[in-house]
């Protein structure tokens, strides 16, 4: 199954509650099909100095908005009581109208875990907690009455409320850049998000370097493992990190690659990066849909409106 494409706007650096709103009406109006805001708490580099909490940034969105889907990329299990989550995230969807994607993750930023005052656990246990909260969602969604006993989310003696009007939930949608996460979501998740292997807890150069072409095709094994017959059905969604719209990709291309130590031709080959002209990007994201089965890209805010020509050209094919 070949999804059509589709496309986000990935906006952390909103600094006021007009500069937010003013970016989902322009992402609305330029064809991107969904708004992402990160979910991060404190300003540090590590996470891009994000001044805006998710939860009531996504309803603020989806309040000046008629058809812009709202989501997290994605919202940490680790910062939010599971209980108190899963009623959030049926709320939105319900006050817009059905148009939430529930980004869901293991958590990464140890620095964040740190300043927080959170206790940071191994790898494994985040990814297993992540695996009981989506359980639990789903359950909670459903509207029956609750008897969930898990090892890291327990809730008991109620039915969920209210419910969402996307039946019979939200889309789940869980990002990972390791085989474990990745698995995962394979077996899980109606979206999987491809990202760095970030199990250092910071962002660098070796994450960017390890993630190249050929590094990708096995990550989207490990999904297509974990899915079994399910994987035509799952939605493949990668950021486009290093965008360049430009007539003369080579300098842009050495630019962005000497920032992580990455010749020129590596760099344009990144399946996180998009760098060329209009045309030359629409067919390097066709091959990639090939390729990888990526139909869905998501963009930073910054780059948005130089990449809404390939918007116009490319979404909903």
């Amino acid at each position: 199954m070949t999804h059509p494409f589709r496309f986000a706007v990935s906006a952390s650096a909103a600094t006021s509650g007009a500069h937010w709103t003013e970016i989902a009406r322009i992402a609305e109006g330029s064809g991107y099909s969904t708004l992402h805001v990160s979910d991060h708490y404190v300003d540090q580099a590590s996470n891009g100095g994000q001044m805006l909490a998710a939860i009531p940034a996504m309803a603020a969105a989806a309040a000046v908005t008629d058809t812009l889907r709202i989501g997290a990329r994605v919202l940490c299990v680790d910062y939010h009581q599971a209980v108190v989550l899963a009623k959030s995230m049926a709320t939105l969807d319900l006050l817009s109208d059905g148009r939430l994607e529930l980004g869901l993750g293991a958590g990464w930023v140890q620095s964040e875990y740190e300043a927080m005052g959170l206790a940071m656990d191994p790898a494994p246990v985040r990814i297993s907690r992540l695996e009981e909260t989506v359980a639990f969602m789903r359950e909670f969604f459903a509207g029956e009455p609750l008897e969930f006993d898990g090892e890291h989310v327990r809730a008991a003696g109620f039915r969920g409320q209210p419910q969402p009007v996307q039946r019979p939930c939200p889309p789940i949608f869980i990002g990972g850049g390791a085989k474990r996460v990745l698995t995962l979501a394979g077996r899980i998740a109606d979206i999987v998000s491809f990202n760095f292997d970030n199990s250092a807890g910071v962002v660098g150069a070796a994450g960017v370097q390890s993630s190249g072409a050929d590094a990708m095709d096995q990550k989207v094994q490990w999904v297509r493992d974990g899915a079994g017959d399910r994987f035509p059905d799952i939605e493949l969604e990668v950021g486009g990190y290093f965008v360049a719209v430009t007539d003369d990709p080579l300098p842009a291309a050495e630019r962005i690659g000497g920032m992580f130590g990455l010749p020129a031709e590596d760099m344009l080959r990144h399946p996180n990066a998009l760098i060329g002209t209009v045309d030359e990007i629409c067919e390097t994201l066709q091959a990639r849909r090939e390729r990888y089965g990526f139909s869905y890209v998501a963009i930073a805010e910054r780059n948005a409106a130089a990449f809404a020509p390939v918007v116009a050209r490319l979404a909903g094919t």
